[in-house]
């Protein structure tokens, strides 16, 4: 019957795109499953991701069957932010052996870009979608984080992608020496007039609107990142709060002026899906984190800081292992701290891109 490429409608199909996810990650002994509900408020536009984006989704069907899918999406957002005129595929997925179907895909998805103005499209960094694993494939990371195939890779290269940024992942496991030199660097940070305050005792008229500022200005030159707005944390956050990631999540503070932030945000490991016998090892069992310091506040140590309290208040909870959360190949500052904080580097990650005129 040969490969269709559709765009799914409705929310039967819409759900069916969803989980396709699930499908391809069956094989895995440990996973993490779909994010449905948030997938679908984006794609069906009940949340307030959708406000000045532009996002069509596509799955390429053999004999009827999904074989591969992706959202086009066009950012008005970054292309402002950045000027330039990018396109984003995200949420793709696909089985192995898709190349043709792969290719039909992100062609499909090209075209559309193409159509609304954009000259190249990004997979692997936009609107939750992150970079794919070029190694560790077995163990599960943070829930955040790709959790891909090795042969993705060949079927991005297929389609014309090719890559644009590297990233690294760091871990470490939480030990008496490490907390002590955690403890010293909260010190320091204190001694230096800074405070660092945990979410949860900001108070709600400061708490968002302070993050988000706070957020948007220390990552306004970040490769590839497009700020959150208030409403959109605001979202993130309440999907957030069972996690406990107000006590883990800091703002830091030079008098009243907010000059830092830091957001962990604990996994939980009950949400994972196992393989029968598949036991999470302690250093799976992970966070998120995010860290900004605004310009004058940075090299002072504050970036220390606030990762060591998170870590301190995650291992008080009971962690044996934290995640410094991705950081790209060329970030020596932020890659410095995470080793200063005791973190191995633990994963490699790829993001790509295709142009449309070659």
């Amino acid at each position: 019957m040969g490969i269709k490429v559709e765009t799914p409608e409705g929310e039967d199909a819409l759900q069916q795109f969803v989980l396709f996810h699930d499908r391809v990650y069956a094989y895995r002994g440990a996973r993490w499953p779909a994010p449905v509900d948030l997938y679908l408020s984006i794609l069906g536009g009940q949340s307030p991701f959708g406000k000045e984006r532009e996002i069509r989704p596509f799955w390429a069907l053999d004999g009827g069957e999904i074989v591969a899918r992706a959202a086009a999406v066009i950012d008005r957002r970054y292309q402002r932010h950045w000027g330039e005129a990018l396109g984003h595929v995200t949420m793709f997925e696909a089985l192995p052996e898709t190349q043709t179907a792969v290719a039909a895909l992100m062609d499909a998805a090209a075209e559309w870009l193409g159509s609304r103005g954009a000259v190249a499209a990004r997979a692997g960094f936009g609107l939750f979608d992150l970079p794919f694993a070029m190694d560790a494939y077995e163990a599960l990371p943070p829930s955040v984080l790709r959790q891909n195939p090795p042969y993705y890779h060949v079927l991005l290269k297929h389609a014309r992608f090719e890559v644009e940024q590297g990233w690294v992942d760091y871990k470490a496991r939480v030990t008496p020496a490490l907390t002590e030199r955690w403890e010293r660097a909260l010190d320091g940070a204190r001694r230096g007039g800074y405070t660092i305050t945990p979410l949860r005792e900001v108070s709600r008229s400061r708490r968002l609107r302070e993050f988000t500022e706070t957020w948007a200005d220390t990552f306004k030159a970040h490769w590839g990142f497009t700020a959150f707005s208030e409403e959109e944390l605001g979202f993130l956050f309440a999907g957030f709060e069972p996690t406990g990631f107000l006590e883990s999540s800091v703002l830091g503070y030079e008098g009243d002026a907010p000059v830092a932030m830091c957001l962990v945000v604990p996994d939980d490991p009950g949400h994972a899906v196992l393989a029968r016998g598949r036991r999470l090892d302690e250093s799976e069992r992970l966070n998120l984190l995010a860290i900004g310091v605004r310009e004058a506040g940075r090299g002072r140590g504050l970036n220390y800081a606030m990762a060591a309290y998170s870590f301190l208040t995650l291992a008080r909870r009971g962690a044996t292992w934290v995640s410094y959360t991705l950081v790209l190949d060329h970030n020596w500052p932020s890659r410095r701290t995470g080793e200063g904080l005791g973190a191995s580097l633990c994963a490699n990650y790829l993001t790509y891109r295709r142009n449309f005129r070659l």
